[in-house]
C-alpha cells in the first residue's frame, strides 16, 4: 500500500518525534510520506523536531504549511495535498495512538473497506484521564449519531482513520474546526461508504493544549444535523483530474 500519514503539528515536540519514529519502526513498508502539516504559528521548537525528522528520513517527510485556519483546514489540505492511494489521519500529540497503525493498514489490505477507523468504545479500546462530563457527552453523541445515520458504528468522532483516496474524491468540505473529524466520516458515510473499526485506546496529551474546549464539542451536533439532511449532490462535485503523483517509495 502506499498511504500518505497526515499528521497536524503545531507545539508538538517529542510526541512528535515518538509519533513520527512509530510510523517507521511499525509500518515502514507501507508509507508513501509522512506529511506534516503545520501552520503559520507552529512554535519553533516543533519546526526544529520537523527538521531533525525531515534530515533521518529525507524524501519520506514533506512538509505543508496551511493556508485554511484550524485543524479543520490543515486536514483539509492535507486530503488535497496527500500523494497517496491511502491516507491515514493521525495526531502529534500520542492521543492517536501510533502502534495502532499497522492494525488499520492490515484491516484495510485484507477487506474490502473505503475507511477503516478507531473506536475508543470498543474492547480493547477506552479513556484514560478523559474529562468526565465531556465522556457522557461523548457517549451520548455517539448514540444520537448512531441513530440518526442508522449505523453501526460506534465511535464517529475519534479522527485517526485509514481512507481509501478515492471515497474522498469530489466532496466539498465545510468544517474549518474540530466538528471536520465529525464531517470527514459522515459525508462518505451519506455517499455509502464502506466503515469498519478497530479499537483504540485514548490518552491525554502530555505536550499543548488542546483546542477543542467542552463549549465547542456542541457544535459536532450541528455538523452531524447539517450534514444528514443536506443532499449528496449539494456536497459533492466532479473529481478535478487524477491524483497527485509522488514517488513509488519514497525511501
Amino acid at each position: 500500500m502506499k498511504v500518505s500519514f497526515i499528521v497536524t503539528a503545531i507545539d508538538e515536540t517529542e510526541s512528535l518525534r515518538e509519533t513520527v519514529d512509530a510510523i517507521f519502526a511499525l509500518a515502514a513498508d507501507d508509507v508513501q510520506e509522512v506529511l506534516l502539516v503545520i501552520a503559520p504559528h507552529t512554535t519553533a521548537a516543533s519546526r526544529n523536531v520537523i527538521g531533525e525528522l525531515a534530515d533521518k528520513y529525507g524524501a519520506c517527510i514533506r512538509v505543508y504549511e496551511q493556508r485554511l485556519p484550524f485543524l479543520g483546514g490543515a486536514l483539509q489540505e492535507g486530503f488535497a495535498e496527500a500523494r497517496g492511494d491511502f491516507v491515514l489521519l493521525m495526531s502529534s500529540d500520542l492521543e492517536t495512538d501510533p502502534t495502532v497503525a499497522p492494525r488499520l493498514i492490515e484491516v484495510m489490505k485484507t477487506g474490502d473497506w473505503d475507511i477503516v477507523a478507531t473506536s475508543r468504545w470498543l474492547k480493547g479500546g477506552g479513556f484514560r484521564g478523559y474529562n468526565p462530563l465531556k465522556l457522557v457527552l461523548n457517549y451520548v453523541f455517539q448514540k444520537l449519531f448512531r441513530v440518526l445515520y442508522r449505523t453501526d458504528l460506534t465511535d464517529l468522532t475519534f479522527g485517526y482513520r485509514l481512507y481509501r483516496r478515492s471515497i474522498l474524491e469530489g466532496i466539498v468540505w465545510e468544517e474549518l474546526r474540530h466538528p471536520f473529524l465529525l464531517e470527514c466520516l459522515l459525508k462518505p458515510l451519506r455517499r455509502g461508504a464502506r466503515v469498519t473499526e478497530v479499537p483504540c485506546p485514548w490518552r491525554p496529551r502530555e505536550e499543548g493544549e488542546s483546542a477543542n474546549t467542552l463549549l465547542r464539542t456542541f457544535q459536532y451536533v450541528r455538523t452531524a444535523v447539517k450534514t444528514r439532511f443536506v443532499p449528496v449532490s449539494r456536497f459533492t462535485r466532479p473529481a478535478a483530474g487524477s491524483p497527485k503523483q509522488g514517488d513509488p517509495r519514497c525511501k
